[in-house]
């Protein structure tokens, strides 16, 4: 057994404002989605607007926010959040789903390119590639909260979590961290200059992601107001199915357009 590393969340507090490292992995991530979506324009020398970027990272940022925050209200707690709907908006008290905000994002992105008339699916490749930047430091700021941790297991390098009782457990947000970040990441990046119709990375995204996570919830512990849904299957492995047979379709569509 490995001892959980006790980091404090807060970086810094400042009266009573805080610096908090689960807020500070997504403005890094954000920052380096953004940077390299304006690096991957310049070398591609496509012809956008000066403040294309400014805009789109705008609208995504709202629709992934808004998404992520309605998604875990719809698939993961939705009777008590009809009790108490004034809980929506608390979302201080946690709360977000990826799979949510992942369609937050993409109305998100159809809008701003219906409204500045650009390619929906050369947009999204650009962003994606970068997207496993985000998930993989938010993994990272799960596990300095020593939330959304593991199952009992007796594997050598298992933790026990603050709030996980006196069990060890899988340290699962490390796991994710690797495959949904790093590899993930790896694997886009390697590709993106390799595939030249447009569409299919984002359909490689969402394929893999998918099946990344469907096989890592087998060692992540279910969400407590909803156990198993069907069978041995989670939630998130419901929702991550559904994606995988949406990347599918993408994929096809868009090899064959």
């Amino acid at each position: 057994m490995i001892p959980y590393p006790h980091i404090d969340p807060v970086i810094v507090r400042i009266g009573p404002f805080s610096v908090r490292w689960y807020g500070m992995m997504y403005l890094l991530g954000f920052t380096a989605s953004f940077l390299l979506v304006r690096y991957q324009i310049k070398k591609k020398g496509l012809n956008f607007a000066k403040d294309f970027v400014d805009s789109l990272y705008s609208y995504l940022i709202l629709g992934l926010l808004l998404g992520a925050r309605l998604g875990y209200v719809l698939f993961y707690d939705l009777a008590a959040y009809i009790r108490r709907p004034l809980e929506i908006f608390a979302v201080w008290h946690g709360g977000m789903s990826f799979h949510g905000g992942l369609i937050g994002s993409i109305l998100a992105g159809i809008l701003f390119c219906r409204k500045y008339r650009v390619d929906f699916w050369q947009v999204s490749d650009l962003v994606i590639v970068t997207a496993p930047i985000g998930l993989g430091l938010g993994r990272l700021g799960n596990f300095i909260n020593g939330e959304l941790y593991g199952r009992v297991t007796n594997v050598p390098w298992a933790m026990v979590f603050p709030g996980g009782g006196p069990l060890p457990r899988h340290p699962s947000q490390l796991y994710e961290f690797f495959l949904e970040g790093v590899v993930l990441f790896t694997v886009l990046w390697l590709l993106k200059n390799r595939i030249s119709r447009s569409g299919v990375l984002t359909s490689l995204f969402i394929i893999l992601y998918g099946t990344f996570r469907f096989t890592l919830e087998f060692f992540r512990e279910p969400d407590v107001q909803l156990g198993y849904i069907l069978g041995p299957f989670t939630m998130g492995q419901l929702l991550s199915s559904a994606m995988i047979a949406v990347g599918l379709v993408i994929f096809f569509l868009r090899k064959r357009g």
